[in-house]
């Protein structure tokens, strides 16, 4: 039996703020809760993060009004302060996450699995999505 190859998205953005502050607003509940949708019509109305190797976080997600809603989910197998995370989302699926310094702020990249519900080019999009929200968010807080 052949090995099966995972199919690697990446989405990133440089955020206008200082690693702590990106770092802080990237792994705080009540931060998360305020940029974690890819659009309008979603928001994120609660979560619990244990940030810590074999800690696990837990975001809700759902459509204002209220048609679709799903927990995003995982388990933290790597954390690196102000540099790097890894987990393994509910799925089994691996996501590498890096903070770097870059000019005039934090180089956020997010490398995750692909899933085999929806095409490559909707999930990029959906995830660049949310991590253009955060940069929003991060810079106008």
């Amino acid at each position: 039996m052949e090995p099966t190859t995972k199919t690697m998205i990446t989405v990133e953005n440089t955020v206008n703020a200082p690693a702590e502050k990106v770092w802080e607003y990237w792994n705080q509940p009540v931060h998360v809760t305020k940029w974690n949708q890819a659009s309008p019509e979603w928001h994120s109305p609660r979560g619990e993060n244990d940030l810590r190797v074999g800690g696990s976080f837990s975001y809700r997600m759902e459509a204002k009004d209220g048609s679709f809603g799903f927990d995003f989910g995982g388990v933290y197998d790597e954390v690196r302060l102000h540099e790097y995370i890894a987990y393994t989302m509910g799925d089994g699926r691996k996501v590498a996450v890096t903070f770097s310094p870059a000019a005039g702020g934090t180089r956020v990249v997010e490398s995750f699995e692909a899933e085999n519900m929806n095409s490559i080019e909707m999930q990029q999009a959906g995830w660049q999505a949310i991590l253009d929200s955060f940069k929003k968010y991060t810079e106008e807080n």
